[in-house]
């Protein structure tokens, strides 16, 4: 790693890129200035051999106008992102599950979570007292918010300032190694969300002594990141290296890149290509998996080699299926859903396509959206009805179970848990959880009020952000209300359901995935009544058959040699009754 202490025979070496100045000083705690040596490519060094420099010491970077700012590559930030960076040796860290090499994707069932509300102790330790409960209900994969270190006492992690510090709120670096080994004991692979579109509004030294944004690219937090501008080659490494350092030290099993239509680069290789290229590279012989949130719909990003392998991303987060699966569920049609309403066809090209929109236009949206997809295999695409975006973009919070009738989110969930996409629950979903997941973050008070402000503002033409009793997203109460109550799990007729669904997965889904074959899905709809047909592995054919509205409706149902694998709700004759979803398998 180029950046941040190296351990060297002699002692460590701090290490500091800012071509901004000509000269920098290192402050360790209980000890004086130091000069550090100034390199012509930009960089400064200060190898450090006395008692002061071991694993434990606070340090800081000192500019010529007497400025102290943390390591950009921090490992550890024990006194917030304002505070000094602490030296850290993970090498001291033992590992438990060294013959651990992931799980293949057709096996994933991930669980999005975020550390410091998924238990009342919101620490990496604590997670692990739930990963029993993770691994009987199914879950294969976990999915962490962001961690990398965000000023202030709570936050969603997309305003993170130190990409190489794991929050000192959710505990000390070996905390989180430890949460991965367990998940590993456990066959639970480990994704963590990164954010390299932007870096947070409070607590960002680097532009002041290295050149971090470019103004040549816009993005909604203001400059681009300048990954193809002058000194954008140390920007590019420090990001590059950034996903390097969580797959190689902290042995992660991918990421979930978070708005990449946001990372706007002109070089000749874009940086999400480098980056995919070069954290493929480095775990060979691993399962390593590589998510996108694209807002732009890209399926070339998405693209497969002749052995149906992923050549840059595994999956796309698929909001399209999420808009549609939520509309059926509650009939909204408010906002960005408008686009999706009024056509049942829609779920059925989400389901057996991907993309909804492929290049049409959305009113809106107000332009076209997206590209072919139906040419990519179903698990390209990753299926939800809840995650933090979509929760989170409610004025309140609340969570699809608040206002929906029962038996349409059961319908949906008996899609979504079945269809051949890679399915990912959010958390407390799998028992029916209630607790709202409103934005929230702890910055100071100017940056606080124009939080406040800026949601409004964002989220205008959804309903309930005009209200006067909207939801402070800077009171610690909001945070308080997003924790899960675990109390309410163990009695909930939900988690038998989810359980269920998922154990039928595993062994009925799961096993047709690897090499199912690429645009051999069909689909018919008809009011409420939805058909869809794919063609995947070992010769088999997969039928889903629903009915998703309140009346009864005719509908065909599979060929007489199908199948059938689950039934929720009942037919008579070719009838099916309403919120009825029957799955079968047959062959191709």
């Amino acid at each position: 790693m180029t950046f941040g202490p190296a351990f060297t025979e002699e002692g460590i070496l701090f290490r500091l890129w800012a071509p901004l100045h000509d000269s920098v000083s290192l402050k360790l705690e209980g000890a004086g200035l130091r000069p550090m040596q100034a390199a012509d490519d930009g960089w400064h060094r200060c190898a450090v051999a006395d008692a002061h420099a071991h694993a434990g010491t606070l340090y800081r970077f000192v500019l010529p106008d007497g400025s102290e700012v943390p390591d950009p590559a921090s490992r550890f930030q024990p006194q917030d992102a304002h505070g000094p960076s602490e030296v850290i040796d993970l090498a001291t860290y033992r590992w438990k599950t060294d013959a651990w090499a992931g799980r293949p994707w057709e096996e994933m069932i991930i669980y999005e979570m975020h550390i410091g509300c998924f238990t009342p102790g919101g620490s990496f330790r604590a997670a692990i007292e739930r990963l029993d409960h993770l691994q009987q209900l199914g879950v294969t994969a976990l999915q962490i918010m962001p961690v990398g270190e965000f000023p202030g006492r709570y936050g969603w992690g997309y305003d993170g300032v130190l990409p190489y510090a794991p929050d000192s709120s959710y505990g000390r670096p070996e905390d989180f190694m430890a949460l991965v080994d367990a998940a590993h004991a456990r066959g639970i692979s480990v994704f963590l969300d990164v954010v390299y579109n932007h870096f947070g509004p409070d607590g960002n030294f680097i532009p002041s002594y290295a050149p971090l944004f470019t103004d040549h690219h816009k993005t909604p937090w203001g400059h681009g990141v300048n990954y193809d501008g002058d000194g954008s080659a140390m920007i590019r490494e420090f990001i590059i290296q950034n996903a390097l350092y969580w797959i190689t030290e902290f042995r992660l099993d991918g990421f979930r890149f978070d708005a990449v239509h946001a990372i706007k680069d002109d070089s000749a290789e874009h940086l999400l290509h480098a980056l995919a290229r070069r954290v493929r590279a480095a775990a060979v012989g691993r399962h390593i998996h590589l998510i996108v949130e694209n807002e732009e719909n890209d399926s070339e990003l998405l693209s497969r080699d002749e052995n149906g392998e992923a050549s840059l991303f595994t999956a796309q987060w698929n909001d399209d299926v999420h808009h549609v699966l939520h509309i059926t569920a509650t009939g909204e049609t408010f906002g960005y859903y408008a686009d999706y309403a009024e056509d049942p066809g829609k779920l059925g090209r989400a389901l057996a396509e991907g993309f909804v929109f492929q290049g049409e236009h959305m009113p809106y949206r107000g332009g076209s959206r997206g590209r072919p997809s139906g040419h990519l295999p179903p698990t390209a695409f990753i299926s939800f009805i809840q995650n933090h975006d979509q929760i989170g973009n409610r004025a309140l919070g609340d969570r699809i179970l608040a206002s929906s009738p029962a038996d349409a989110v059961k319908a949906v969930t008996s899609i979504y848990l079945l269809a051949p996409e890679i399915p990912m629950l959010f958390m407390g979903e799998e028992w029916g959880a209630r607790e709202p997941f409103p934005f929230f973050c702890d910055f100071d008070e100017d940056l606080n009020e124009k939080v406040r402000r800026g949601r409004r503002d964002e989220l205008s033409r959804l309903p309930g952000f005009d209200a006067d009793d909207l939801l402070d997203p800077t009171a610690p109460s909001t945070f308080a209300a997003a924790k899960l109550d675990w109390s309410k799990c163990a009695s909930s007729d939900v988690l038998d359901f989810y359980r269920t669904l998922l154990g039928l997965r595993h062994r009925r889904i799961v096993p047709l995935l690897k090499g199912a074959g690429a645009g051999k899905a069909v689909y018919r709809s008809a009011g409420s009544a939805l058909a869809v047909d794919w063609t995947l592995a070992q010769n088999r054919r997969l039928h889903l058959r629903a009915n998703l509205g309140n009346d009864a409706v005719p509908l065909s149902l599979q060929q007489d040699d199908a199948e059938t694998i689950f039934r929720l709700g009942g037919s008579d004759g070719d009838n099916l009754a309403p919120w009825t979803v029957m799955w079968s398998i047959s062959e191709a």
